[in-house]
């Protein structure tokens, strides 16, 4: 259907090319776009929070009925979903007295979101990525084995990446020129050829998003619509 395609690929175009046009012609009203545009976006994003918050209760609320494996933590998500919802919207923990601006308690001292963030939270979030330093172990081992030349030249890398940056490192080389130690070595390596590939994968990153872009402005791409559109 027309209205269903079309008008939506129309929306796009002119949106797409006003964005595009206020970086060119920085001038009222074309400069007074970006403005509106964040605003709309941040609207757009608090109900896409509400529907996602929605989703997840109904995906947690199916593996509970279902008594899926390990449904135990479905009833951990949800229960502490709920928690902090409560604490997020009330000022329980505080005083009448302890301000009145609207939003505060989420940052003040004494709160029981701010008890909640800083003592479950936070301590939670710093064990999922002390964890991660296992896997990157694991991955390292698996990707460090010498099958090519490029995985030696990774391997050699990535072991004074690593020596490096530790004291032992410093002492295994401190007898050599200051910059032929370890510490020096590996502060090259990070600053030149690995900074040089960081910016060749950002201008192929910029690239692609400039064609992406191009090509939704453009109606070329209609995966957006959904469907096989």
């Amino acid at each position: 259907m027309f209205w269903k395609t079309q008008i939506p690929v129309f929306i796009v175009f002119v949106v797409g090319m006003l964005t595009l046009l206020q970086w060119f012609i920085p001038h009222y009203p074309l400069n007074q776009i970006q403005v509106h545009m964040t605003q709309w976006f941040d609207i757009i994003a608090v109900f896409a929070i509400v529907l996602g918050g929605l989703n997840l209760l109904k995906l947690q609320f199916a593996k509970i009925t279902a008594r899926q494996k390990d449904w135990q933590y479905a009833l951990v998500t949800i229960v502490s979903f709920f928690v902090m919802l409560v604490f997020g919207f009330t000022r329980m923990g505080l005083s009448p007295d302890d301000g009145v601006r609207l939003g505060s308690h989420l940052q003040q001292e004494g709160s029981n979101f701010h008890w909640m963030f800083f003592n479950v939270f936070t301590p939670l979030s710093s064990t999922m990525f002390a964890l991660l330093a296992f896997f990157v172990a694991s991955a390292s081992y698996r990707a460090f084995r010498i099958r090519n030349a490029e995985a030696t030249l990774l391997l050699v890398a990535g072991i004074i990446l690593m020596l490096g940056r530790v004291p032992i490192g410093h002492l295994l080389t401190a007898w050599a020129p200051s910059y032929l130690q370890l510490p020096a070595i590996q502060e090259w390596i990070y600053s030149v050829p690995n900074l040089a590939g960081a910016r060749a994968i950002m201008i192929g990153i910029g690239l692609g998003m400039v064609a992406t872009s191009l090509r939704f402005i453009l109606g070329i791409e209609k995966s957006f619509l959904g469907g096989d559109e």
